[in-house]
């Protein structure tokens, strides 16, 4: 590994031990063992990198898990039969994920304070949706591009409430699949 990818392992390793709000720039340079200056030199800021790495490390493999979820509801036919199977895989990722998610949302109240950081989550948000999207579309090759990126859009959307739901009220009851279409078919009825 080069420098930057010791210090996105580094930052995500400190980060665990120490938490989010209590973690340091030395913290991170001695986790990687590399020079403190690395840091601003691949990043720009301790808060860069922590938000680079929790999105690559945790986003990265909440994302692989989604596409199981998709792949693994597809098994149903199409996308209206397999919506409640992939919905119950997503209840999943998130229940699987709790620790990822949690350091995902307190690094979110940072982010939404820095226009830098704002602007690479606007395009970690883009690679997101579009990863999603072709999931859904290898899924489910009957839908046009165009409809493969607006039901992955929305399941993101949807999923992102379903995580801070889960943080926030753990013993709350969750959407299940079951109750999302039938949501979903009281929206198309006349």
């Amino acid at each position: 590994m080069g420098n930057r990818e010791d210090l996105l392992e580094g930052a995500r390793q400190a980060v665990l031990e120490r938490g989010l709000a209590k973690v340091t720039a030395r913290d991170i340079a001695k986790a990687a063992g590399v020079s403190l200056a690395a840091i601003g030199y691949h990043f720009g800021s301790k808060d860069q990198l922590v938000t680079e790495a929790i999105t690559m490390g945790y986003g990265t493999r909440i994302g692989d898990d989604m596409g199981a979820a998709i792949r693994d509801g597809a098994q149903g036919g199409s996308l209206w039969d397999s919506l409640a199977a992939t919905w119950n895989g997503f209840v999943e990722v998130v229940q699987r994920n709790r620790d990822g998610l949690l350091l995902s949302t307190e690094n979110g109240i940072q982010i939404a304070r820095d226009p830098e950081q704002q602007a690479f989550m606007t395009q970690a948000s883009a690679v997101a949706h579009s990863e999603i999207a072709a999931d859904i579309q290898r899924a489910h090759p009957q839908l046009s591009d165009e409809q493969a990126a607006a039901v992955g859009q929305l399941l993101f959307l949807l999923f992102q409430g379903l995580a801070v739901q889960k943080l926030i009220a753990p013993d709350a009851a969750l959407l299940d699949g079951n109750s999302l279409q039938v949501a979903v078919a009281a929206m198309r009825e006349k």
